[in-house]
Protein backbone atom coordinates (compact mmCIF):
# COMPACT_ATOMS: atom_id res chain seq x y z
CA UNK A 1 0.00 0.00 0.00
CA UNK A 2 1.30 3.42 -0.94
CA UNK A 3 2.09 5.82 1.90
CA UNK A 4 1.78 9.08 0.02
CA UNK A 5 -0.77 11.71 0.95
CA UNK A 6 -3.32 10.77 -1.67
CA UNK A 7 -3.93 7.17 -0.70
CA UNK A 8 -6.68 7.33 1.86
CA UNK A 9 -4.38 6.96 4.84
CA UNK A 10 -5.84 10.00 6.55
CA UNK A 11 -3.45 12.68 5.37
CA UNK A 12 -5.06 13.47 2.04
CA UNK A 13 -6.84 16.50 3.47
CA UNK A 14 -3.62 17.96 4.82
CA UNK A 15 -1.71 18.78 1.64
CA UNK A 16 -4.51 19.79 -0.70
CA UNK A 17 -2.84 23.16 -1.39
CA UNK A 18 -1.14 21.61 -4.41
CA UNK A 19 -3.72 18.91 -5.15
CA UNK A 20 -6.49 19.55 -7.65
CA UNK A 21 -8.90 17.62 -9.85
CA UNK A 22 -11.29 18.63 -12.62
CA UNK A 23 -14.09 16.59 -11.02
CA UNK A 24 -14.85 14.24 -8.14
CA UNK A 25 -15.34 11.27 -10.45
CA UNK A 26 -17.96 8.55 -10.13
CA UNK A 27 -18.51 6.24 -7.20
CA UNK A 28 -17.35 3.25 -9.25
CA UNK A 29 -14.21 5.13 -10.26
CA UNK A 30 -13.39 5.89 -6.61
CA UNK A 31 -13.95 2.23 -5.65
CA UNK A 32 -11.52 1.19 -8.37
CA UNK A 33 -8.97 3.72 -7.10
CA UNK A 34 -9.31 2.42 -3.52
CA UNK A 35 -8.78 -1.13 -4.74
CA UNK A 36 -5.69 -0.12 -6.70
CA UNK A 37 -4.28 1.69 -3.67
CA UNK A 38 -4.70 -1.24 -1.32
CA UNK A 39 -4.37 -4.16 -3.72
CA UNK A 40 -7.53 -5.54 -2.06
CA UNK A 41 -10.92 -6.45 -3.55
CA UNK A 42 -13.25 -7.55 -0.75
CA UNK A 43 -15.47 -4.76 0.59
CA UNK A 44 -17.34 -7.18 2.85
CA UNK A 45 -20.85 -6.54 1.58
CA UNK A 46 -22.74 -3.64 0.04
CA UNK A 47 -24.35 -1.82 2.98
CA UNK A 48 -22.01 1.15 2.43
CA UNK A 49 -22.82 1.54 -1.23
CA UNK A 50 -26.17 3.36 -1.24
CA UNK A 51 -25.04 6.21 0.98
CA UNK A 52 -21.72 6.75 -0.73
CA UNK A 53 -23.35 6.75 -4.17
CA UNK A 54 -25.82 9.42 -3.02
CA UNK A 55 -22.92 11.38 -1.51
CA UNK A 56 -20.73 11.26 -4.63
CA UNK A 57 -23.64 12.33 -6.85
CA UNK A 58 -24.29 15.23 -4.48
CA UNK A 59 -20.63 16.25 -4.49
CA UNK A 60 -20.64 16.28 -8.31
CA UNK A 61 -23.69 18.60 -8.46
CA UNK A 62 -23.72 22.34 -9.02
CA UNK A 63 -25.11 22.80 -5.49
CA UNK A 64 -21.87 21.51 -4.00
CA UNK A 65 -19.98 24.10 -6.06
CA UNK A 66 -16.66 22.34 -5.65
CA UNK A 67 -13.46 23.93 -6.88
CA UNK A 68 -10.58 21.84 -8.26
CA UNK A 69 -9.13 21.75 -4.75
CA UNK A 70 -12.52 20.78 -3.36
CA UNK A 71 -12.87 17.98 -5.90
CA UNK A 72 -9.57 16.52 -4.81
CA UNK A 73 -10.32 16.84 -1.09
CA UNK A 74 -13.86 15.40 -1.24
CA UNK A 75 -12.86 12.55 -3.52
CA UNK A 76 -10.09 11.73 -1.05
CA UNK A 77 -12.58 11.68 1.82
CA UNK A 78 -14.81 9.16 0.04
CA UNK A 79 -11.81 7.12 -1.05
CA UNK A 80 -10.51 7.09 2.51
CA UNK A 81 -13.77 5.53 3.74
CA UNK A 82 -13.48 2.81 1.10
CA UNK A 83 -9.79 2.22 1.80
CA UNK A 84 -10.64 1.86 5.49
CA UNK A 85 -13.36 -0.65 4.66
CA UNK A 86 -11.06 -2.69 2.43
CA UNK A 87 -8.29 -2.72 5.02
CA UNK A 88 -10.52 -3.72 7.91
CA UNK A 89 -12.24 -6.41 5.87
CA UNK A 90 -8.85 -7.95 5.13
CA UNK A 91 -7.94 -7.75 8.83
CA UNK A 92 -11.28 -9.30 9.86
CA UNK A 93 -10.46 -12.26 7.63
CA UNK A 94 -6.83 -12.53 8.72
CA UNK A 95 -7.58 -12.19 12.44
CA UNK A 96 -10.88 -14.02 13.05
CA UNK A 97 -10.10 -14.18 16.78
CA UNK A 98 -11.05 -10.48 17.01
CA UNK A 99 -14.70 -11.54 17.14
CA UNK A 100 -14.16 -12.96 20.64
CA UNK A 101 -12.73 -9.76 22.13
CA UNK A 102 -15.11 -8.41 24.82
CA UNK A 103 -16.16 -4.77 24.95
CA UNK A 104 -17.67 -3.93 28.31
CA UNK A 105 -19.10 -0.62 29.52
CA UNK A 106 -17.44 1.52 26.83
CA UNK A 107 -17.48 5.26 27.54
CA UNK A 108 -18.89 7.49 24.80
CA UNK A 109 -18.32 11.25 25.10
CA UNK A 110 -20.82 13.24 23.06
CA UNK A 111 -22.46 16.64 22.87
CA UNK A 112 -22.70 19.53 20.45
CA UNK A 113 -19.44 20.35 18.67
CA UNK A 114 -17.12 22.66 20.62
CA UNK A 115 -18.58 21.74 24.03
CA UNK A 116 -15.31 20.40 25.41
CA UNK A 117 -15.73 16.85 24.11
CA UNK A 118 -12.16 16.75 22.78
CA UNK A 119 -10.59 17.97 26.03
CA UNK A 120 -12.66 15.61 28.17
CA UNK A 121 -12.07 12.69 25.83
CA UNK A 122 -8.30 13.16 25.97
CA UNK A 123 -8.39 13.44 29.75
CA UNK A 124 -10.38 10.24 30.23
CA UNK A 125 -8.27 8.41 27.66
CA UNK A 126 -5.07 9.29 29.55
CA UNK A 127 -5.93 6.72 32.23
CA UNK A 128 -3.53 3.76 31.71
CA UNK A 129 -6.56 1.48 32.14
CA UNK A 130 -8.27 3.07 29.11
CA UNK A 131 -7.85 2.81 25.37
CA UNK A 132 -9.09 4.91 22.47
CA UNK A 133 -8.72 5.25 18.72
CA UNK A 134 -5.45 6.91 17.79
CA UNK A 135 -5.67 8.96 14.60
CA UNK A 136 -3.54 6.67 12.48
CA UNK A 137 -5.50 3.59 13.53
CA UNK A 138 -8.81 5.18 12.57
CA UNK A 139 -7.36 5.40 9.06
CA UNK A 140 -5.33 2.20 9.00
CA UNK A 141 -7.20 -0.21 11.32
CA UNK A 142 -5.21 -3.13 12.68
CA UNK A 143 -4.54 -4.67 16.10
CA UNK A 144 -2.80 -1.83 17.93
CA UNK A 145 0.97 -2.49 17.80
CA UNK A 146 3.23 -1.71 20.76
CA UNK A 147 3.80 2.06 20.94
CA UNK A 148 7.58 1.73 20.59
CA UNK A 149 7.13 0.23 17.09
CA UNK A 150 4.98 2.99 15.58
CA UNK A 151 7.86 5.16 14.34
CA UNK A 152 9.06 2.28 12.17
CA UNK A 153 5.70 1.94 10.40
CA UNK A 154 5.80 3.73 6.99
CA UNK A 155 2.10 4.67 7.10
CA UNK A 156 2.45 6.15 10.58
CA UNK A 157 5.58 8.02 9.48
CA UNK A 158 3.88 9.46 6.39
CA UNK A 159 0.93 10.66 8.45
CA UNK A 160 3.15 12.29 11.07
CA UNK A 161 5.13 14.06 8.37
CA UNK A 162 1.96 15.36 6.74
CA UNK A 163 0.57 16.63 10.06
CA UNK A 164 3.84 18.41 10.79
CA UNK A 165 3.60 20.19 7.44
CA UNK A 166 -0.03 21.06 8.11
CA UNK A 167 0.87 22.65 11.45
CA UNK A 168 3.09 25.08 9.55
CA UNK A 169 0.71 25.67 6.63
CA UNK A 170 -2.49 26.05 8.68
CA UNK A 171 -1.70 27.27 12.19
CA UNK A 172 -5.24 28.65 12.55
CA UNK A 173 -6.78 25.21 12.05
CA UNK A 174 -4.39 23.58 14.49
CA UNK A 175 -5.29 26.23 17.06
CA UNK A 176 -8.94 25.24 16.67
CA UNK A 177 -8.38 21.48 16.83
CA UNK A 178 -4.84 20.24 17.34
CA UNK A 179 -4.08 16.74 16.12
CA UNK A 180 -1.32 14.47 14.90
CA UNK A 181 -1.08 10.77 14.06
CA UNK A 182 -0.73 9.78 17.73
CA UNK A 183 -3.63 11.75 19.21
CA UNK A 184 -6.77 9.96 20.26
CA UNK A 185 -9.48 10.99 17.82
CA UNK A 186 -13.17 10.74 16.97
CA UNK A 187 -14.61 7.47 15.73
CA UNK A 188 -16.71 8.77 12.83
CA UNK A 189 -14.12 7.33 10.45
CA UNK A 190 -15.32 3.89 11.51
CA UNK A 191 -18.97 4.80 10.98
CA UNK A 192 -18.30 6.12 7.49
CA UNK A 193 -17.15 2.63 6.46
CA UNK A 194 -20.90 1.98 6.23
CA UNK A 195 -21.58 5.24 4.39
CA UNK A 196 -23.13 6.89 7.44
CA UNK A 197 -21.37 9.93 8.89
CA UNK A 198 -22.28 13.51 9.77
CA UNK A 199 -18.72 14.44 8.84
CA UNK A 200 -19.62 14.81 5.18
CA UNK A 201 -22.32 17.33 6.10
CA UNK A 202 -19.73 19.43 7.91
CA UNK A 203 -17.42 19.53 4.88
CA UNK A 204 -19.71 20.29 1.94
CA UNK A 205 -23.20 21.32 0.87
CA UNK A 206 -24.80 17.90 0.26
CA UNK A 207 -28.58 18.30 0.80
CA UNK A 208 -29.60 15.01 -0.83
CA UNK A 209 -27.10 13.04 1.24
CA UNK A 210 -28.29 14.87 4.38
CA UNK A 211 -31.90 13.91 3.63
CA UNK A 212 -30.89 10.30 2.93
CA UNK A 213 -28.87 10.05 6.13
CA UNK A 214 -31.65 11.50 8.28
CA UNK A 215 -33.91 8.63 7.24
CA UNK A 216 -31.44 5.81 8.00
CA UNK A 217 -31.16 3.26 10.77
CA UNK A 218 -27.49 3.37 11.87
CA UNK A 219 -27.46 -0.04 13.60
CA UNK A 220 -25.36 -1.66 10.86
CA UNK A 221 -22.84 1.19 11.09
CA UNK A 222 -22.45 0.66 14.84
CA UNK A 223 -22.17 -3.11 14.38
CA UNK A 224 -19.16 -2.54 12.10
CA UNK A 225 -17.90 0.13 14.51
CA UNK A 226 -17.87 -2.51 17.27
CA UNK A 227 -16.12 -5.03 15.04
CA UNK A 228 -13.41 -2.42 14.33
CA UNK A 229 -12.94 -1.82 18.05
CA UNK A 230 -12.57 -5.56 18.62
CA UNK A 231 -9.89 -5.62 15.93
CA UNK A 232 -7.94 -2.56 17.11
CA UNK A 233 -8.17 -3.66 20.75
CA UNK A 234 -7.17 -7.25 20.09
CA UNK A 235 -3.89 -6.80 22.00
CA UNK A 236 -5.51 -4.80 24.83
CA UNK A 237 -8.69 -6.74 25.67
CA UNK A 238 -8.77 -5.68 29.32
CA UNK A 239 -8.63 -1.94 28.69
CA UNK A 240 -11.84 0.11 28.82
CA UNK A 241 -12.76 1.89 25.59
CA UNK A 242 -13.15 5.67 25.76
CA UNK A 243 -14.65 7.10 22.55
CA UNK A 244 -15.88 10.45 21.35
CA UNK A 245 -17.95 11.87 18.52
CA UNK A 246 -20.61 14.58 18.53
CA UNK A 247 -22.53 12.70 15.84
CA UNK A 248 -23.33 9.88 18.28
CA UNK A 249 -26.15 12.21 19.35
CA UNK A 250 -27.79 11.53 15.97
CA UNK A 251 -28.15 7.79 16.50
CA UNK A 252 -28.35 7.03 20.23
CA UNK A 253 -30.83 4.18 19.69
CA UNK A 254 -28.48 2.42 17.25
CA UNK A 255 -25.51 2.94 19.57
CA UNK A 256 -27.39 1.47 22.52
CA UNK A 257 -28.64 -1.47 20.45
CA UNK A 258 -25.03 -2.46 19.73
CA UNK A 259 -23.54 -1.32 23.06
CA UNK A 260 -26.37 -1.87 25.60
CA UNK A 261 -24.06 -1.26 28.58
CA UNK A 262 -22.53 1.95 27.14
CA UNK A 263 -21.71 4.82 29.50
CA UNK A 264 -22.60 8.17 27.94
CA UNK A 265 -20.95 11.43 28.98
CA UNK A 266 -22.97 14.33 27.60
CA UNK A 267 -21.38 17.79 27.47
CA UNK A 268 -23.31 21.07 27.72
CA UNK A 269 -22.55 24.58 26.44
CA UNK A 270 -24.51 27.54 25.10
CA UNK A 271 -25.65 26.45 21.59
CA UNK A 272 -25.04 29.94 20.20
CA UNK A 273 -21.33 29.55 20.94
CA UNK A 274 -21.35 25.95 19.67
CA UNK A 275 -22.87 26.77 16.27
CA UNK A 276 -20.61 29.78 15.77
CA UNK A 277 -17.54 27.73 16.64
CA UNK A 278 -18.49 24.65 14.60
CA UNK A 279 -19.27 26.88 11.59
CA UNK A 280 -15.85 28.46 11.96
CA UNK A 281 -14.20 25.04 12.08
CA UNK A 282 -16.06 23.94 8.93
CA UNK A 283 -15.07 27.16 7.16
CA UNK A 284 -11.42 26.80 8.10
CA UNK A 285 -11.30 23.12 7.12
CA UNK A 286 -12.87 23.72 3.69
CA UNK A 287 -11.39 27.10 2.77
CA UNK A 288 -11.07 27.31 -1.01
CA UNK A 289 -12.98 24.07 -1.61
CA UNK A 290 -16.36 25.41 -2.75
CA UNK A 291 -18.11 28.45 -4.18
CA UNK A 292 -21.36 27.56 -2.37
CA UNK A 293 -20.30 26.06 0.96
CA UNK A 294 -19.32 29.39 2.47
CA UNK A 295 -20.73 31.99 4.88
CA UNK A 296 -24.50 31.73 5.28
CA UNK A 297 -24.70 28.27 3.74
CA UNK A 298 -22.28 26.92 6.32
CA UNK A 299 -24.23 28.58 9.12
CA UNK A 300 -27.61 27.36 7.91
CA UNK A 301 -26.54 23.77 7.30
CA UNK A 302 -24.62 23.49 10.57
CA UNK A 303 -27.56 24.88 12.52
CA UNK A 304 -29.89 22.37 10.87
CA UNK A 305 -27.51 19.43 11.34
CA UNK A 306 -26.75 19.99 15.00
CA UNK A 307 -30.21 21.08 16.11
CA UNK A 308 -31.59 17.85 14.60
CA UNK A 309 -28.90 15.83 16.40
CA UNK A 310 -29.65 17.65 19.66
CA UNK A 311 -33.37 16.90 19.51
CA UNK A 312 -32.78 13.28 18.42
CA UNK A 313 -30.53 12.71 21.44
CA UNK A 314 -32.92 14.29 23.94
CA UNK A 315 -35.88 12.40 22.47
CA UNK A 316 -34.04 9.07 22.79
CA UNK A 317 -32.28 9.52 26.13
CA UNK A 318 -35.33 8.93 28.39
CA UNK A 319 -35.66 5.41 27.00
CA UNK A 320 -32.48 4.27 28.77
CA UNK A 321 -31.22 3.78 32.33
CA UNK A 322 -30.38 7.16 33.87
CA UNK A 323 -27.37 5.58 35.60
CA UNK A 324 -25.72 5.17 32.17
CA UNK A 325 -25.55 8.95 31.62
CA UNK A 326 -23.37 11.65 33.16
CA UNK A 327 -23.70 15.35 32.35
CA UNK A 328 -20.76 17.75 32.17
CA UNK A 329 -21.00 21.54 31.86
CA UNK A 330 -18.34 23.19 29.71
CA UNK A 331 -17.80 25.82 32.39
CA UNK A 332 -17.10 23.13 35.01
CA UNK A 333 -14.67 21.35 32.71
CA UNK A 334 -12.85 24.60 32.02
CA UNK A 335 -12.65 25.56 35.70
CA UNK A 336 -11.67 22.15 37.09
CA UNK A 337 -10.71 19.53 34.47
CA UNK A 338 -9.43 16.94 36.96
CA UNK A 339 -12.37 17.38 39.30
CA UNK A 340 -14.78 17.01 36.39
CA UNK A 341 -13.09 13.82 35.19
CA UNK A 342 -13.17 12.41 38.71
CA UNK A 343 -16.88 13.18 39.02
CA UNK A 344 -17.52 11.14 35.86
CA UNK A 345 -15.61 8.22 37.38
CA UNK A 346 -17.61 8.50 40.59
CA UNK A 347 -20.96 8.60 38.79
CA UNK A 348 -20.13 5.47 36.80
CA UNK A 349 -18.39 3.60 39.63
CA UNK A 350 -15.04 3.49 37.83
CA UNK A 351 -11.75 3.16 39.70
CA UNK A 352 -10.00 6.51 40.21
CA UNK A 353 -6.40 5.39 40.71
CA UNK A 354 -3.24 7.39 41.45
CA UNK A 355 -1.95 6.40 38.01
CA UNK A 356 -5.10 7.72 36.35
CA UNK A 357 -4.86 11.02 38.23
CA UNK A 358 -1.17 11.49 37.42
CA UNK A 359 -1.71 10.77 33.72
CA UNK A 360 -4.64 13.18 33.50
CA UNK A 361 -2.69 15.90 35.28
CA UNK A 362 0.06 15.55 32.67
CA UNK A 363 -2.40 15.73 29.76
CA UNK A 364 -4.03 18.78 31.32
CA UNK A 365 -0.66 20.54 31.58
CA UNK A 366 0.20 19.73 27.96
CA UNK A 367 -3.15 21.04 26.72
CA UNK A 368 -2.46 24.51 28.13
CA UNK A 369 0.85 25.12 26.42
CA UNK A 370 2.72 24.74 23.14
CA UNK A 371 1.17 23.56 19.90
CA UNK A 372 -1.82 21.92 21.58
CA UNK A 373 -2.92 25.11 23.34
CA UNK A 374 -6.37 26.03 21.97
CA UNK A 375 -6.83 29.31 20.12
CA UNK A 376 -10.03 30.09 18.25
CA UNK A 377 -11.89 33.26 17.16
CA UNK A 378 -15.34 33.32 15.59
CA UNK A 379 -18.66 35.22 15.36
CA UNK A 380 -22.17 33.89 14.67
CA UNK A 381 -22.86 36.85 12.37
CA UNK A 382 -20.09 35.67 10.02
CA UNK A 383 -22.41 32.80 9.06
CA UNK A 384 -25.64 34.72 8.51
CA UNK A 385 -27.18 33.73 11.84
CA UNK A 386 -28.45 35.57 14.87
CA UNK A 387 -28.63 34.50 18.48
CA UNK A 388 -32.42 34.30 18.13
CA UNK A 389 -32.10 31.91 15.17
CA UNK A 390 -30.01 29.50 17.17
CA UNK A 391 -32.07 29.65 20.35
CA UNK A 392 -35.27 28.98 18.39
CA UNK A 393 -33.72 25.94 16.69
CA UNK A 394 -32.68 24.43 20.02
CA UNK A 395 -35.81 25.30 21.97
CA UNK A 396 -37.49 22.27 23.56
Amino acid sequence: MSADTGTGTGTEGLNVMTRERADVGSYDDIVAAARRTTGLEDLGGTEHEEGLRVLVDDLASAEAGLTPRGNYFQRSEVKSALVGRLLTQAQFTARPEHADVPIERPVFVMGLPRTGTTALHRLLHADPAAQGLEMWLTQYPQPRPPRETWDDDPIFGAMQQAFSAHHVESPEFMGIHYMDATTVEECWRLLRQTGKSNSYESLAHVPRYSAWLAAQDWTDAYARHRQNLQLVGLNDPDKRWVLKNPSHMTALDALMAVYPDALVVYTHRDPVVCIASSSSLSAETTAGHSTTYVGETIGRTQLDLWSRAFHAFHDARPRYDRAQFADVAFSDLLADPLGTARSVYEQFGLDWTPDAQAAMEEIDRESKQGAAKPSHRYSIEDYGLTEADVRAAFDR
